[in-house]
């Protein structure tokens, strides 16, 4: 299945983003839209959106943020603030589903998010938390943790020494746009005060909140404290998983969506 643009505008400037729809004639269906991590792109999804959306009898929106896969790079010059996820939550989300005629009060999407696409889904559920039928958040950042900068700073190392950028040329048309904007605003010393914890206690949709327990990039202080926060949200905490659950436990991921109340229904 090929990927489709779309042009929003945002920062002054007109922005090509990347997507791809899963079965859009499931009109009927709830409709997932899917937030990739740091690193991370329409592709580095590989085929886990379209079997969670097949298993869930669900429709699915994939898209890669600017600066990453085949969307616009980020300019040379800019870099991100330390408000780039709130900026992506609350400029470049809405600005996609209005460019792509998505009616979020009437459709009221699920978002999916990962990592730092899993913090943005908080973000806008925070923001407008009456435009989502639910969240799916999996290993989300709701504070800076050590582990997570150390773990960053040793891809730092990766990406200068080893073949990390030719990896991630794989799946990005700018690998150095998409790794030096996530790496650098990770590693600057004013991001470690960074946290969204009392943001997301306005959160009133279902939350699912999925983490390994051998996370490398966060602890279960994470999901925990979502739960403090949204004591309504469900936590699930994956033994032998990594960051990545989708690709480390993707049948527990599948199995815990297509269960949940507002999705289950609708198979």
């Amino acid at each position: 299945m090929s990927s489709e643009f779309v042009e929003i505008g945002w920062r002054n400037r007109s922005v090509s983003i990347e997507h791809q729809w899963i079965a859009p004639a499931r009109n009927d269906r709830p409709l997932i839209v899917f937030l990739h991590e740091g690193l991370g792109s329409l592709a580095m999804w590989k085929d886990f959106p379209q079997q969670l959306c097949e298993a869930a009898a669900c429709r699915g929106l994939v898209y890669s943020r600017p600066g990453y896969g085949r969307s616009t790079p980020r300019a040379i010059e800019e870099a991100w603030g330390l408000d780039f996820m709130h900026r992506q939550a609350h400029e470049v989300l809405p600005a996609l589903f209005d460019a792509l005629r998505i009616d979020v009060a009437r459709e009221r999407p699920w978002l999916f998010g990962h990592s730092d696409g899993g913090s943005i889904a908080l973000l806008y559920a925070a923001r407008w938390p009456q435009h989502l039928a639910g969240l799916i958040v999996l290993a989300p950042h709701i504070m800076v943790e050590d582990l997570s900068v150390h773990s960053i700073a040793k891809a730092r190392t990766a990406y200068r020494e080893t073949d990390l950028r030719e990896r991630l040329a794989r799946y990005h048309d700018d690998p150095d746009s998409a790794f030096w904007g996530w790496n650098d605003i990770w590693l600057h010393p004013p991001f470690r005060q960074w946290t969204i914890e009392a943001e997301i206690g306005s959160i009133s949709c279902p939350v699912l909140a999925i983490q390994g327990l051998d996370d490398e990039y966060g602890t279960l202080g994470q999901i925990r404290g979502i739960a403090r926060r949204v004591p309504h949200a469900q936590l699930l905490e994956l033994p032998d998983c990594g960051h990545s659950p989708q690709r480390d436990q993707p049948e527990a991921v599948i199995d815990a969506v297509a269960r949940l109340p507002g999705i289950a229904c609708c198979q």
